[in-house]
C-alpha cells in the first residue's frame, strides 16, 4: 500500500474522494463558532479541499495553515479562497512539519494515514502543539476499510494512542454529525501534555 504524493494527488485529479463532505463538518462548524481568539495558530493536516480552513478564515482567523501531500486539494483551496495566504497552504508530508501551532484540527486525517503511522502521529502532533496546545476534531468509530483509506478505529484503540500524551477532555459519540457519517464518529478534544 502507497500512500505516497502521487496516489492522493491523482484521488483529488479523478476526484475520488468519498470522505470529501463538499462542505465543513457540522461537528468542526460548532466548535469553530465558540472560539473567541481569532489568533490562534491553527493546523489543519491532511486538510485537502479543506471547507473548514475556508470556514476559518471567513470568520477572521488569520493564523489557518493546511498541509497536505496533494498539490491539486491545495489549489482547489487557493481557487475556492483567493483570499487564503498562499503560504499557509504547505504541500508536504505532516510528519516533515517543523512549525508550532496551539490548534490542530482533525478532519479524516488520522484515518487516511497508514495505521501503522498512528503511534507517529500522536508523538508529532505533540512535538507541533505549543505549551497547552490542543487537537481538536473527528475519527472514524467504526472498523470500515482493511486495505485502502479510509481506515476505521475505535474509541479503545484512539484511547491508547492519544493518552499517553494528551489529557482526553471529550471522546464521545458525536451528536451531530453530517447525515452521511450519523453514529460513525467520534468527537474529540485532547491537550498537550506538560
Amino acid at each position: 500500500m502507497s500512500l505516497s504524493e502521487d496516489f492522493w494527488d491523482n484521488r483529488y485529479k479523478t476526484k475520488d474522494i468519498g470522505w470529501d463532505l463538499g462542505e465543513i463538518s457540522p461537528p468542526l462548524k460548532a466548535y469553530f463558532d465558540q472560539l473567541t481568539d481569532k489568533n490562534l495558530k491553527i493546523l489543519i493536516p491532511g486538510g485537502g479541499n479543506s471547507y473548514e480552513a475556508e470556514y476559518l478564515h471567513h470568520r477572521g482567523f488569520k493564523n489557518v495553515y493546511v498541509i497536505d501531500l496533494s498539490k491539486t486539494a491545495l489549489y482547489n483551496v487557493k481557487l475556492r479562497v483567493p483570499s487564503f495566504p498562499s503560504a499557509h497552504l504547505i504541500q508536504n508530508n505532516f510528519f516533515y512539519l517543523e512549525k508550532s501551532f496551539d490548534l490542530i484540527i482533525e478532519q479524516t486525517f488520522f484515518c487516511a494515514i497508514d495505521p501503522n503511522l498512528r503511534p507517529a502521529y500522536t508523538v508529532k502532533a505533540f512535538e507541533l502543539l505549543n505549551r497547552n496546545g490542543k487537537i481538536v476534531g473527528l475519527l472514524f468509530d467504526a472498523p470500515l476499510n482493511t486495505n485502502e483509506p479510509p481506515f476505521g478505529g475505535s474509541k479503545t484503540e484512539y484511547l491508547d494512542y492519544f493518552s499517553p500524551y494528551f489529557d482526553i477532555l471529550v471522546m464521545e459519540n458525536a451528536h451531530n454529525s453530517h447525515h452521511t457519517r450519523t453514529t460513525k464518529e467520534l468527537f474529540f478534544m485532547a491537550q498537550k501534555k506538560q
